[in-house]
């Protein structure tokens, strides 16, 4: 969805950076400090769009005695987003739970009208005038022109029912956005799995530079592409310094 990426970044510009951090960890989303009975999170702001009517519900919940976040979409699209400053010199890692109860038949990363995810993970990057190349910087004044305030950079950590874990690939409506295969297929399809990357390095994979400030993360449930139902759940969000930090 080409518009996704106009919003996400409007909404980073007026969340507020509400991260808990220590010496060794950036705590993006502590689900599992919450209640059910409580709304989300301070700063985790609902994303919606204006050409979707249907939007994903995402709600606090109890999976395996902890609080996670239950997401249920029906030919629908929203997500959830908080606005975050790191640097992944000092922060690299990133790690979350996640568990889906079902892939879709018709997604697929490589067309637009695939580009549905029953679970992802989305990070943004700041713009940094100085440290883009003249073509680059060409082209994203252009897009701001067409498209409003975009970021310059966007990876999405994805679940993806074909393409082999590990793989990079451009969004297939923008080449400021790179998708990454985290998980592939059916096999641990209603399994909780931890999860981590090395963002630092998957940006450098991605993108041939070194990575500018994290900006923003978002989980996002979507199905509005494909007209499909999925229901998924996400854990803890955080960012460490070192590896064994987990």
């Amino acid at each position: 969805m080409n518009y996704l990426i106009r919003i996400f970044f409007r909404v980073l510009i007026i969340l507020p950076v509400t991260a808990s951090s220590n010496s060794d960890r950036i705590t993006i989303g502590g689900f599992s400090s919450l209640s059910p009975a409580q709304q989300l999170p301070a700063g985790w702001q609902p994303l919606t769009f204006k050409k979707i009517p249907a939007h994903t519900r995402y709600e606090l919940v109890k999976d395996d005695a902890t609080t996670v976040v239950m997401a249920t979409s029906d030919a629908a699209a929203s997500g959830l987003v908080s606005r975050v400053s790191i640097n992944l010199k000092e922060y690299p890692f990133i790690h979350w739970r996640w568990k889906i109860d079902n892939l879709f038949n018709k997604s697929d990363a490589t067309h637009k009208a695939g580009d549905d995810y029953p679970a992802r993970i989305y990070i943004t990057f700041a713009y940094e005038p100085g440290r883009v190349g003249t073509f680059k910087k060409l082209k994203y004044i252009l897009g701001r022109k067409l498209f409003g305030d975009i970021p310059i950079a966007a990876i999405n950590y994805i679940w993806e029912p074909r393409l082999p874990a590990g793989t990079i690939i451009d969004n297939p409506y923008t080449t400021f956005a790179r998708m990454v295969v985290v998980r592939s297929g059916q096999s641990q399809v209603g399994q909780w799995l931890a999860e981590k990357r090395n963002v630092y390095q998957d940006y450098v994979r991605a993108f041939a530079e070194e990575p500018p400030l994290v900006t923003g993360v978002a989980i996002m449930t979507d199905t509005d592409n494909t007209g499909e139902r999925a229901t998924a759940y996400y854990g803890d969000i955080y960012f460490t310094n070192s590896d064994s930090a987990d």
